[in-house]
Order: C-alpha cells, then sequence, then structure tokens
C-alpha cells in the first residue's frame, strides 16, 4: 500500500476516464451558452437582427392574418446570410448541419430541440421574398446602420464590376431558330455535341438551360463562358458596398449599369473613381451631366479624362483607393462561394448578389466597430 500526504495510506484508483453509456436526460442549457463570447458572430447578430427588425411592416403585408403558419421569412434571410458567411455550399447542405451545428441553431434563435426546416422552404418561399423585393431592402437596412454608425463616406466612390459564371453549360448554347430535328443523344444528360468551326454569338445563340445569360469573356486570349456582369459601387473610406445589381452581360452593361448605380447615391459633387475600363466618352460625359467628377484610370491612346480632372490630388487618391474594390469580388466568389450563380434568370442572381453583398458589409461593419 502507498502512502499519500501526511502519511495516510493511498488507494490504487486508474486514471483513465470511462464512457458513460446513458446520456444526460435533462439539459438546462441554451445554443448560445455553446458560443465562445468572442466569437464573430456575436457581433454580427445584432445588426442583421436590426435590420430585419426594420423589415417587419414588410413581412407583414406579404403573409396572410390567418392560415398555418409558415417558418418565418426572418428566419429564412439570416439563414442565407449564414450560408455565405461560412460558405456552405448548398442549402441542402445547410439544412443538414442546422441539425447537429448549435452556432448556426443560436443565429437562428432556434431551440435545442427544435426540428431543423427541410431544404424546400427555401425553393417554396424564395419566390415570395423575390416579389417582395426582401433581399434589396435588407441590403439598404443594413447599409443604413453603417451610415448611422459613421462608418461611410457621402463623397467619394469607386466603381466596379466583375463576370459571374452562370448556372448553364456550353453544350446549352444553341442556335435560337434551331427545330431540334437531330437525332436523340445516346446520353441525355451528357449529350455530345460538337460545336467545332462554328460561329456562336448572343445574336443568333441563346442558352436553353438561361436564356438571360450571355456568352462573354474577362479579356483578349481568355475563354467564353455564359455570365452575368455583377455591378457594385464602394464608398472609399471603409471600403462598404454602397450599391449594387446584376446585369446582362453585354458590351457596354458595365459602364451603363455603374450609371444607373451612381444615380442612386445621394448628394451631389461626388467623385466615382474606376479603372482604365471606364475610360469612356460615354461614361465620362455621364458622369459629368450628373454633376459627378469622373476619376478613372487614363489610357495611354484616346483619353476621355482631361488634364483638369488628372491634376488634381483627388484623383492620385481615389486611384490608389479604387483598388480595394477588388477585394469585395474575391470575398463574393472565395467565401460567398460566388464565383458561379446557383440560380437561373438575372433576378434570382441579383437577389442572391445582394444577401451575400450584405453579409460582406456585416463582416466589415463589425471588425470596424470592433
Amino acid at each position: 500500500m502507498r502512502l499519500g500526504r501526511f502519511g495516510m495510506p493511498k488507494e490504487d484508483v486508474p486514471m483513465r476516464g470511462h464512457v458513460k453509456q446513458q446520456s444526460t436526460m435533462l439539459s438546462l442549457s441554451s445554443p448560445g451558452d455553446m458560443v465562445p463570447a468572442d466569437h464573430p458572430l456575436r457581433r454580427i447578430k445584432p445588426l442583421v437582427d436590426g435590420a430585419l427588425a426594420r423589415m417587419t411592416d414588410v413581412f407583414d403585408d406579404a403573409y396572410a392574418e390567418k392560415g398555418r403558419a409558415s417558418i418565418p421569412p426572418e428566419r429564412l434571410l439570416k439563414s442565407l446570410v449564414l450560408i455565405a458567411l461560412h460558405s456552405v455550399r448548398s442549402e441542402r447542405q445547410f439544412c443538414e448541419q442546422l441539425g447537429y451545428n448549435l452556432l448556426f441553431r443560436w443565429f437562428l434563435d432556434m431551440g435545442t430541440i427544435e426540428k431543423p426546416f427541410d431544404h424546400s422552404t427555401f425553393s417554396a418561399n424564395r419566390e415570395r421574398l423575390l416579389k417582395l423585393n426582401a433581399a434589396h431592402i435588407f441590403f439598404e437596412e443594413v447599409f443604413g446602420q453603417a451610415k448611422q454608425m459613421g462608418l461611410t463616406s457621402s463623397e467619394h466612390f469607386t466603381v466596379d464590376g466583375s463576370l459571374i459564371d452562370a448556372w448553364a453549360s456550353l453544350k446549352s448554347f444553341k442556335k435560337k431558330d434551331d427545330d431540334n430535328d437531330d437525332p436523340p443523344p445516346s446520353d441525355p444528360h451528357n449529350p455530345d455535341v460538337n460545336f467545332r468551326g462554328e460561329k456562336r454569338s448572343n445574336k443568333t445563340h441563346e442558352s436553353t438551360t438561361d436564356p438571360e445569360s450571355k456568352l462573354a469573356r474577362k479579356g483578349n486570349g481568355k475563354e467564353a463562358k455564359l455570365s452575368f456582369l455583377a455591378n457594385v459601387v464602394m464608398e472609399n473610406r471603409n471600403g462598404l458596398i454602397a450599391e449594387m445589381n446584376v446585369t446582362q452581360a453585354t458590351g457596354t452593361a458595365e459602364c451603363d449599369a455603374a450609371l444607373d448605380l451612381l444615380n442612386e447615391l445621394p448628394g451631389d459633387r461626388i467623385t466615382a473613381g474606376g479603372d482604365k475600363g471606364y475610360d469612356r466618352r460615354s461614361f465620362v460625359s455621364g458622369c459629368r451631366e450628373r454633376r459627378i467628377t469622373p476619376h478613372v484610370a487614363q489610357k495611354k491612346r484616346y483619353s476621355a479624362i482631361d488634364e483638369r480632372t488628372v491634376r488634381h490630388p483627388g484623383w492620385t487618391v481615389s486611384q490608389r483607393v479604387r483598388k480595394r474594390v477588388e477585394e469585395i469580388f474575391g470575398w463574393m466568389k472565395t467565401i460567398g462561394g460566388f464565383r458561379k450563380t446557383k440560380y437561373r434568370g438575372r433576378e434570382r442572381t441579383e437577389m442572391a448578389a445582394m444577401l451575400i453583398g450584405a453579409a460582406y458589409n456585416l463582416v466589415r461593419m463589425a471588425n470596424l466597430a470592433a
């Protein structure tokens, strides 16, 4: 027998623990008790709840006063924000994780024993949220909070656009007047298509999967893909997204969309930075007609920007700050999973872009407020 402290006998107890076969039957803890106090979502959740609280009247007008209760639209919007923040691959995978992820349950204000909703809920309620324009309103409410926090600039902005791959294959890009008299393919799910030597353009061809997508390429020597064009306006103080939309990828869509977004900005005598792609007479003259100073990069030949704009130090500052707009598209495509849209049609793709853009602003606002 071994002697312990003070000469008392010490029993030989094994140090290895044993697994209890019976789990805890009753628990007084909530999902929030399991979330660390310094978790980043704790700073984001009050911002999301504040934006959704101001949308109560919008949701009340879309639902009947009597009938079977549905899943709250606030919970669906928060779910879509979570999908963007945590790079969840699909809505089906999110509903699967919602069954055991206490962090997601706490963010959605769900109890521990509450059953997760089915993945078909997203597709069934997306059309209702689309008709309500809920994604745009939510984006504006989030950016409105940034204004109240003093994180935005009201004078200096930057415009840019980026191609987003459409949810359609190049095999679906066929002639518009095609009568489909060809013999049936050997594999209907993955047919053999030979378009070598065939001239294909948006004037003569369109996708049978997503007719609103257009064939576009990022530059000379790059492959052409069916795409949409995502456009953003960034405020230059902290790099937050002030306005954004999704348009068809045409030759002049980037400059036209930038002018439309700049019209939505309040105030007068603002500046708009941009890369050389915006050094066009149509964009520069359009900005000057709207009393906007174009701080775009100059082309080496045939520049539409004259020396009266370049000589000011503000133009140099705008050229330095405008490069931060690439961080927005980098986050949206890598973290938000928006390199390729998961939806068909421009409206649904724009709805997804607005929610991912709101998620980006929430991350920036939470970090700046901390």
